[in-house]
């Protein structure tokens, strides 16, 4: 396994603790998969030699990994690359994502990245909102257990203005919910796509990975359009049920 020259990755001018500095690199080459989920990491001796660093360093850096759920150790074994649970979403229902977590455990979080009107709207799924000449646009990150999984664009007509008063960090659905007003029915367009340079920083993998592309036009009770929605997702870390 080739996982480069890790001289400079760590350097003790660095404000940022060498322990975080560690766990950080090693991090990284986990969700670039130089080691795959399952794997043994190297041992504390080895990455004491490897990073030039303490073995109190090693153990707090592996430690503070195992926390945000990473990482597990094994008595007698050593150090393993935790499976990450796999999010299975059910395309024949209308189903949230904080649903689709909530269901399996996994701690979910959402950064917000951009909330506002816009004009003119891209079309999706459905071309009904191009018919307004300004609507709401609603850009997340979405992520499990910490880490990034789905980078998402909602679009709302223009009466749904309310959400831009709102926190946005938590399930959409809910805070409609709240105001009388719930899914229905879908419409699904999955296809593959490739990640582009900005796809690739938010969901912290490698530019050109493939990604599962979800476009959708979501309706409500009433029959009428709630919302388009476009989702790049990570491919090992969801499937779907259709």
């Amino acid at each position: 396994m080739n996982t480069g020259d890790f001289s400079a990755a760590l350097s003790k001018v660095n404000a940022r603790p060498l322990y975080r500095q560690l766990a950080d690199q090693l991090r990284s080459d986990i969700r670039l998969e130089l080691y795959p989920a399952g794997s043994r990491v190297p041992t504390e001796g080895a990455l004491c030699r490897r990073y030039q660093v303490s073995r109190v360093t090693v153990r707090k850096a592996l430690a503070l990994l195992a926390e945000e759920g990473i990482l597990e150790s094994h008595q007698g074994k050593g150090t393993f690359v935790r499976e990450a649970p796999r999010l299975q979403r059910d395309l024949r229902s209308v189903n949230s994502f904080h649903t689709v977590c909530s269901g399996l455990g996994v701690s979910l979080s959402t950064r917000v990245l951009s909330a506002g009107m816009i004009s003119p709207p891209a079309p999706c799924v459905s071309e009904t909102l191009t018919d307004y000449p300004e609507m709401i646009e609603i850009r997340r990150v979405r992520l499990c257990d910490g880490e990034p999984v789905v980078l998402e664009t909602n679009q709302f007509p223009p009466d749904y203005r309310f959400l831009l008063e709102e926190d946005l960090t938590g399930s959409l659905y809910a805070l409609l919910k709240t105001r009388g007003i719930e899914p229905g029915q879908a419409e699904h367009e999955l296809s593959l796509c490739y990640a582009a340079e900005n796809e690739a920083e938010l969901l912290d993998v490698a530019r050109g990975s493939a990604l599962l592309c979800l476009e959708e036009a979501i309706y409500d009770q009433q029959g009428r359009l709630l919302h388009t929605s476009c989702q790049h997702i990570r491919g090992d870390r969801f499937t779907f049920r259709i």
